[in-house]
């Protein structure tokens, strides 16, 4: 797996890999074995879902809010994405670590590299699958995209697997318990 040494109670870890690693999954039983743990909450320009709350699900703001906050160094990362805008609020972060909370931030590759430069004490980890040719089998097994988007999503995932070395540590996602335990281990939640 990896030899990093675990960072301390109440820093921002980093969590990102390509689509169909399990990034999902292993957060949400993250999570439900450490509540202790904030998953940070995403701002965003696009209008909130039915059931979607602000501060929750989102942080729901105008285009001119979020490109001031932006301007101002408010985001530790942002992007577009069709049409809309999305980006990790800075100040609620660092809100919860002065508190010692653990802060758990799940990004795409771009948002990630964002984050390097935007709060460089952040603990980086890459998710990566035990095969590109199991990442394939995982992608197909969602049984949700087109043949075209499943090509789009590898291609995708060769240029993110390619980046790997770039992180702190790299964790392989083959058996979900044990990538979960390294995790924890990562994150200096054992113990």
């Amino acid at each position: 797996m990896t030899s990093a040494t675990p960072p301390a109670g109440g820093r921002l870890t980093v969590l990102t890999g390509p689509s169909g690693v399990g990034k999902g999954t292993l957060v949400k039983l993250l999570l439900e074995r450490h509540p202790e743990i904030w998953l940070s909450v995403s701002a965003t320009t696009r209008t909130p879902r039915q059931g979607e709350e602000e501060g929750r699900s989102y942080f729901f703001l105008s285009r001119q809010a979020f490109e001031q906050r932006a301007a101002e160094g408010g985001l530790l990362e942002w992007a577009e994405f069709a049409g809309n805008l999305y980006g990790t609020p800075r100040q609620p972060v660092e809100e919860h670590l002065a508190g010692g909370r653990p802060v758990l931030l799940e990004i795409e590759l771009e948002g990630a590299r964002q984050v390097r430069r935007s709060f460089p004490a952040g603990f980086q980890v890459f998710l990566e699958p035990p095969s590109f040719e199991e990442l394939e089998r995982r992608i197909r097994g969602r049984g949700t995209d087109s043949e075209e988007a499943i090509s789009r999503r590898l291609e995708r995932a060769r240029v993110e697997l390619d980046a790997a070395p770039e992180f702190d540590a790299r964790l392989v996602n083959g058996d979900l318990e044990t990538a979960l335990a390294e995790l924890e281990r990562l994150m200096g939640l054992n113990g």
